[in-house]
């Protein structure tokens, strides 16, 4: 038995996979908690002391808090009206909601500043501008919270609708047939059962938002607005003797904020879960009658200001030749994305790294979540334990922020690799590597997923004809996999491509990639040119999204979020 183990390939493909999870989830953020915590407590309370900190703390704390509930209100709202009612064309506004979370925060954070400023292309050319020298609507506290819920509720929208979807029916058919109406079915029947749901929908969101870089950094520091991460990469940009050991010790405030909000989130959720019985069934289809063609034209108008508005903005100022001229026919221009495709080599270049690093990160990331979804499900209890141990750290080092991950890096390779003298810090392998720490989590969902819809017993006769590990994986598990692998790696890829969050403390010359570059243009008034490179950051978006749409209809349930 234990020969046969060997032969297969199992132990060592195990080994792999453990040494994988302790190189990049245990050992970099060890290391951070060492760093932070090697004098026990005070190095904490001495940055507590610190007036910048603390208020960038409470920053952090109450932009997450106040814009999760904006998020949770507008996402529970649409879920509710797709997941329950009977309007028309609901894939199309299902993956319309979505959008908004596939681009980046920092490229949402400059088309609405160019959607509603006085120098907008877009509102100039309508005549609707703002008089020039107003303030900003969206250089404030309150500008901050509402863009990071706006770029949020598709976060709860895709939480609350997969719980709508699995809810069993006896209990609102029976409240229905007793004469309750759609409202007191909602809040009789259906929210109740939804709370644990609405609880992880709220935590997802404010972890997310606590971590959120690009938002705050636009917004909040011309309102001089600072949060933890905004803070932590002010410090590093300052450098000096103790820059390091100050990240880290502030890195590790944002991730304790992080660990202690999905754990209370676990325990209310725990409290509040309801047993219900019967497998899922398809939703409620509530007739809305005469208030139907009120509420799609209501998700219609939503869209439009949400959506349409400033990616419209975006396209505007990408299309003039100057910040603050206004769109016409003799203003038009296409030379900003000529500029940013084929005459700054910084572009071509971040265009290249990202690239290179977000498919080679995808793939890694898709095959190693493939082969820990598989030990994960596996019956024997060694090898399941070892799966779901790697699927936990995977799923605490998601909720952690990038830019503590990228703090966490790096403390771990800033010196040269031991035996090896090879120093990684400043080159793409870093990014490689704190974005399989970041974005493992993504992949691993849809490969489980479909691991437990296989049936075992294609393996276990396998096994029995004598089919080692490798034959049985290559041939069985793998094509019956594949679409969800591929469904993981393109989800991977989608949000390596244009992040920032991560990348931000990790690039140096000649290592930018789309996101910091899209925010070095911004942040140095380079406005057309980050509008530019924004707007095809869109377009490729929006593209490979459709593909994804388009692999999610043979796929297995659930693999793609917005195909349910």
């Amino acid at each position: 038995m234990t020969a046969r183990f060997f032969r297969g390939g199992e132990w060592l493909t195990l080994a792999a996979v453990v040494l994988f999870a302790g190189v990049l989830f245990v050992f970099p953020l060890g290391l951070l908690g060492r760093v932070a915590f090697g004098d026990g407590v005070a190095a904490i309370l001495e940055a507590l002391n610190n007036r910048s900190v603390a208020r960038a703390l409470w920053h952090s704390v109450e932009s997450a808090a106040l814009s999760s509930v904006l998020a949770l209100v507008a996402g529970t709202v649409a879920a509710v009206i797709l997941g329950l009612t009977d309007v028309r064309a609901k894939g199309p506004f299902t993956f319309l909601l979505l959008i908004p979370m596939m681009i980046p925060p920092h490229v949402t954070a400059i088309a609405w500043v160019q959607a509603l400023g006085p120098s907008s292309a877009l509102l100039q050319s309508l005549g609707l501008a703002p008089e020039v020298g107003t303030t900003h609507p969206l250089y404030s506290r309150e500008g901050v919270i509402a863009l990071l819920g706006l770029q949020h509720a598709p976060l709860v929208f895709l939480v609350v609708l997969a719980a709508l979807r699995s809810l069993p029916r006896e209990m609102s058919d029976a409240a229905r047939v007793a004469g309750a109406g759609p409202l007191r079915l909602m809040r009789r029947i259906l929210l109740p059962l939804l709370l644990p749901s609405l609880i992880a929908a709220y935590a997802l969101a404010f972890v997310s938002a606590l971590g959120n870089f690009g938002i705050p950094a636009l917004l909040g520091i011309p309102a001089r607005y600072t949060t933890l991460p905004v803070l932590i990469w002010q410090r590093l940009s300052g450098f000096g003797p103790s820059v390091l050991t100050d990240m880290a010790v502030i890195a590790s405030l944002v991730a304790v904020i992080a660990v202690v909000a999905v754990t209370l989130q676990m325990w209310l959720s725990a409290r509040q879960r309801n047993a219900l019985i019967g497998p899922p069934q398809p939703p409620l289809d509530i007739r809305l009658g005469r208030a139907r063609p009120l509420v799609e034209g209501t998700l219609a108008l939503s869209l439009l200001f949400t959506l349409v508005l400033p990616v419209t903005a975006l396209f505007a100022t990408a299309l003039v030749p100057t910040y603050g001229v206004p769109l016409t026919s003799d203003t038009i221009t296409l030379r900003n994305f000529d500029e940013v495709l084929f005459r700054q080599s910084v572009t071509a270049r971040a265009f290249v790294n990202s690239t290179i690093v977000a498919g080679t990160a995808a793939a890694m990331i898709a095959l190693t979540a493939t082969f820990v979804a598989r030990f994960a499900a596996d019956r024997q209890a060694t090898q399941r334990r070892f799966g779901t141990t790697i699927t936990a750290l995977a799923e605490m080092t998601y909720a952690i922020p990038g830019l503590v991950i990228s703090v966490a890096f790096i403390l771990a390779f800033i010196k040269p690799l031991p035996l090896l003298n090879v120093s990684i810090y400043n080159t793409l392998t870093i990014i490689l590597l704190a974005y399989l720490c970041a974005f493992f989590s993504i992949a691993l969902k849809p490969a489980s997923a479909a691991f437990l819809q296989l049936d075992p017993a294609l393996d276990e006769a396998a096994r029995v004809a004598g089919a080692g590990f490798g034959r049985r994986f290559a041939r069985i598990t793998l094509p019956l996999i594949a679409p969800a692998a591929a469904s993981g790696a393109i989800l991977v890829f989608l949000t390596a491509y244009n992040e920032v969050t991560v990348s931000a403390l990790l690039w140096s010359s000649g290592t930018e990639t789309v996101g910091t570059t899209i925010f070095n243009y911004e942040d140095g008034g380079y406005t057309t040119l980050a509008s530019a490179m924004a707007a095809v950051t869109v377009i490729a978006t929006i593209a490979l999204m459709m593909v994804l749409d388009w692999m999610g209809r043979r796929a297995p349930a659930g693999v793609v979020p917005w195909r349910l």
